[in-house]
């Protein structure tokens, strides 16, 4: 019996002009940018990754955003499974003449195998539509994963999809993905080292982003153990002022 990881890569390598007339037809890249734009996550000088990068939705998707802001990033890199997916991300990078982009194969749950140990400290990793891929008892680890590369206080930025009817025929079906809901991604993260967790939305005119995705925004917060005996004194010792 293949395994996990072997499957995916094998649908994404036969189904991959599929997949992107599917990203097309939704606007993803376009909901991204316009997500991205909005958002209080782009400033100059940023490290980031994009995990799961396919063939680049949310790779472009951040460049488009980051030079309508007129912001310069230090670094841009990305990872994925599928080699077919890479080579395809690579070619529409070299017929833009954009060489500011690094890609790499790799599997999120054996990234400290994969990537190199400079690929680390970010500022921002987003991940969109990979880890519903990530077999379900392993996606607590693969955020782990994610967490460990981000700097302190860095930000990951999750499109995930979203548990409901809709999704059960779009995605779990056609694409066989895993899907979600609130409760379970809150438990998730948090299993992950994850203290803060805010669930976020497409602008509206993406609306139907929304109805088959959530979207996360997770700090790496490292809390020592003064700092849990301070948060626990404070918090029964004193009162709102505001």
């Amino acid at each position: 019996m293949e395994s996990h990881t072997l499957v995916v890569e094998k649908l994404y390598t036969e189904k991959l002009t599929a997949y992107q007339r599917f990203i097309s037809f939704f606007r993803s890249r376009d909901a991204q940018r316009a997500l991205l734009v909005s958002s209080r996550l782009l400033r100059p000088n940023l490290r980031i990754l994009d995990a799961g990068a396919g063939f680049g939705t949310a790779t472009f998707a951040l460049l488009d955003a980051l030079r309508r802001r007129n912001i310069a990033p230090e670094t841009i890199d990305g990872f994925d499974l599928t080699p077919a997916m890479l080579a395809r991300f690579q070619r529409e990078l070299d017929s833009r003449g954009i060489t500011q982009v690094r890609l790499k194969r790799a599997n999120v749950l054996e990234l400290d195998h994969q990537l190199p140990s400079s690929w680390s400290n970010y500022d921002l990793i987003i991940s969109a539509s990979m880890l519903e891929y990530v077999a379900r008892p392993d996606l607590s680890n693969a955020l782990s994963a994610l967490r460990a590369r981000l700097a302190p206080h860095g930000t990951l930025l999750v499109v995930i999809t979203r548990k409901n009817w809709i999704t059960k025929i779009f995605i779990e079906r056609w694409w066989q993905a895993a899907r979600y809901s609130r409760r379970e991604l809150r438990e998730t993260f948090t299993a992950a080292g994850f203290r803060d967790l805010v669930f976020s939305r497409f602008p509206f005119r993406y609306f139907w982003q929304n109805l088959s995705n959530h979207v996360l925004v997770a700090k790496r917060v490292d809390i020592t153990c003064s700092d849990e005996v301070l948060a626990r004194t404070s918090a029964g010792g004193s009162q709102d002022i505001g």
